[in-house]
């Protein structure tokens, strides 16, 4: 072979190598959960936040989204004394707002939040529902930081219900241009083939099911997450450890992602 002409395709192929080894330096592994932790009370029907912060602790998440997060009127704030205690981005999604203290959906992150919104998914008669829309400055990746988008919700109990809630949020996720995404909590859906599940797994490509409720002996996969593109799910299983089927009567549901940017 001609010395220029192999100088010329060594020179490809370090180009080559060079560009894979880019690609891979984007791709980020990032560990989330969705947690329902019942208020702070646990199966034991005693409150212990200290319980909830352990289970967190032993999770090790990147972020999660939290059901049922209330403060109370003794002034005691449960999502900032998780905050504090994880290190973690606080952001608040209430749907109930009351004289004894505000109750509702939250999100912990590690990656700071470049914009939040909050999507209301209340219907008429039942107890209001919302999910939390958040944009995220994920720093995972060596080669700088790229928006996440995060969508945390709590779903209604009767299928009518979830089933405006799920085409709101379908409506939602089609407002803005394509990017990495991840939707999770607790959607409170029983029914494997119900069409919530259906189109939700029509937008996401279909997940895992794994039981998370009742804690103590789980039965039902109340708790779900779903990304888009589907590639970035790698795995997904319920966390249960002694106290996590003590700390309240969800198992948090935990996911391992390998991330990419775009």
């Amino acid at each position: 072979m001609p010395r220029k002409r192999r100088i010329e395709r060594e020179g490809a192929v370090n180009a080559s190598a060079q560009t894979a080894a880019a690609v891979v330096a984007r791709h980020a592994d990032i560990v989330v959960a969705s947690y329902n932790i019942h208020g702070g009370v646990g199966t034991d029907g005693h409150f212990v936040p200290n319980r909830i912060c352990e289970v967190l602790r032993e999770l090790r998440t990147d972020l999660v989204a939290l059901q049922e997060v209330e403060t109370r009127a003794t002034g005691f704030d449960m999502l900032r004394f998780l905050s504090e205690h994880t290190g973690l981005h606080a952001i608040p999604g209430p749907t109930l707002v009351r004289d004894g203290g505000d109750y509702g959906n939250a999100l912990l992150t590690r990656y700071p939040p470049i914009a939040v919104r909050h999507i209301d998914l209340s219907v008429k008669g039942r107890e209001p529902r919302g999910a939390i829309d958040a944009q995220l400055e994920c720093n995972a990746i060596e080669s700088g930081t790229f928006a996440l988008r995060v969508i945390a919700t709590h779903l209604g109990l009767r299928p009518s219900e979830r089933r405006a809630q799920v085409r709101r949020l379908l409506t939602a996720l089609a407002e803005v241009p394509a990017q990495p995404t991840i939707l999770l909590g607790d959607v409170n859906e029983w029914f494997l083939w119900g069409r919530p599940l259906r189109w939700l797994h029509a937008y996401f490509e279909r997940t895992p099911h794994v039981s998370t409720f009742p804690s103590r002996c789980p039965l039902l996969a109340l708790d779900r997450i779903w990304t888009s593109p589907r590639a970035h799910l790698v795995a997904v299983a319920s966390h249960r450890s002694p106290l996590a089927r003590l700390a309240s009567d969800h198992l948090p549901l935990l996911a391992r992602m390998q991330l990419t940017s775009r």
